[in-house]
């Protein structure tokens, strides 16, 4: 069928309709009129794909990436990365209206991004050999290939490149993949996450193998032969329940003028041009106070320049392996306190009255219990960072009944070439 592009929305699809029924479908711009064939169709739902662009957009732009299209980590880069910056600032915009009732007129302040080169963490997908009728014959082995799931589906898509990824783990991902094709790596790879520390200069891959781990200390003098960079490597089982690690288990980052240790099991900011900035909107324009909460803190990204400003931290985490990372990120001297445990269960036995709560929660948002918490404690400020735009604008339209208004909100492009963002949301109590 043939249809027209309206716009753009959350999940990387662009929507249409047709017959009565709405039409969502990919790598598509506004006003486009495109002939698509549906792949999946329910009442009133029809989901396609692009056979032909009948009419593009001025703006269509030939993609980078060779795999871009077939390969399920990228969205957009068909579309000039200042347009992608317009358009997610119009679907944030016109998500808050339409699932928080929050209707946001005033300013979406922009930080961009430069669009290649920016993601310090990968996560990689190994493919095990298949057999073939020339290994069954016993003349020949399959090869694995190493790189990312095809667009909605869990099949590889092996990659010879990925634009985004910094230039060490670029690195990294050419040499395992010779590597691969050389028989080098255990046939039991079945995944490999790489995260790349300060300057780009140190790396932590964490490895995850089908089989045993009794050759852990083997494969990581390989794995330190290919990546002359690798500061630690941790290898797990399939189950995730044995674990042998190699080196420090950690590796230090730096963002807003502090040092972070951040582990193999820590979650960072994975684009390393905008965590400075981040920080610096989120912490270090804050008026100064007694006590701030800072939930689902991480390693203490923002818990730490809070210190600076607040006579008091409390930073909340419940990843064990977090909040270790956290307490050794504690300069001496600063007032925090790192509680390792559940923010709901937390916010309900909360009795202090902080000036500020800030608050980074996971794509699911916040439980509805701890929505509820958060609202009765009362906080003067809040400041939500959220990945999320859907969970962001239901969250939001439980704190403004319970007497909050929306002050500030910043859009922060931290994954160019993706329908992802990450949103800072001021709230202020009304008097």
């Amino acid at each position: 069928m043939e249809i027209k592009i309206e716009k753009l929305i959350y999940g990387g699809e662009g929507l249409a309709h047709h017959d009565g029924s709405t039409v969502f479908v990919p790598l598509v711009l506004p006003a486009e009129r495109v002939a698509v064939t549906p792949v999946e169709t329910k009442k009133k739902f029809v989901r396609a794909r692009v056979e032909r662009i009948l009419e593009p957009s001025p703006e269509r732009i030939a993609p980078r990436c060779p795999h871009f299209g077939v390969c399920g980590g990228c969205d957009y880069q068909h579309i000039p990365v200042e347009a992608q910056l317009r358009y997610k600032a119009e679907i944030l915009r016109e998500t808050l209206r339409r699932i928080g009732q929050v209707n946001w007129t005033g300013e979406i302040a922009t930080h961009a991004s430069p669009p290649w080169g920016y993601r310090n963490r990968a996560q990689w997908k190994v493919r095990p050999p298949e057999k073939t009728p020339s290994e069954t014959a016993g003349s020949g082995a399959a090869k694995s290939g190493i790189g990312y799931y095809r667009a909605n589906t869990t099949a590889l898509c092996p990659v010879e490149e990925c634009a985004i990824l910094s230039p060490v783990l670029s690195k990294t991902l050419l040499a395992l993949r010779a590597a691969l094709a050389a028989g080098e790596l255990p046939r039991e790879l079945r995944e490999v996450e790489a995260f790349a520390g300060a300057g780009d200069a140190k790396l932590l891959l964490t490895v995850t193998l089908a089989g045993s781990l009794s050759r852990a200390a083997e494969h990581a003098k390989t794995m330190r032969r290919l990546v002359p960079e690798l500061e630690s490597v941790l290898f797990r089982d399939a189950s995730g329940e044995r674990m042998e690690l190699n080196g420090p288990g950690y590796v230090e980052c730096e963002a807003g003028g502090s040092v972070y240790r951040v582990g193999h099991f820590s979650f960072f900011q994975v684009n390393r041009f905008l965590a400075d900035d981040l920080v610096r909107e989120v912490a270090e324009k804050e008026e100064s106070g007694s006590l701030a909460l800072d939930l689902f803190a991480g390693v203490g990204l923002f818990s730490v320049p809070l210190g600076k400003r607040f006579a008091r931290v409390v930073g909340v985490e419940s990843n064990p392996a977090a909040a270790r990372d956290f307490e050794a990120n504690i300069h001496a001297g600063r007032a925090i306190e790192v509680r390792s445990t559940d923010v709901e269960r937390f916010l309900g036995r909360c009795k202090e009255k902080p000036e500020l709560v800030v608050l980074d929660p996971p794509r699911d948002g916040l439980t509805p219990g701890a929505a509820k918490h958060l609202a009765r404690l009362g906080a003067p400020r809040i400041t939500y960072i959220s990945c999320e735009p859907p969970t962001l604008a239901r969250d939001l339209a439980v704190l403004v009944r319970a007497g909050y208004e929306v002050s500030r909100v910043d859009l922060f492009d931290l994954f160019p070439q993706t329908f992802h963002m990450e949103a800072v949301v001021r709230l202020r109590r009304r008097p």
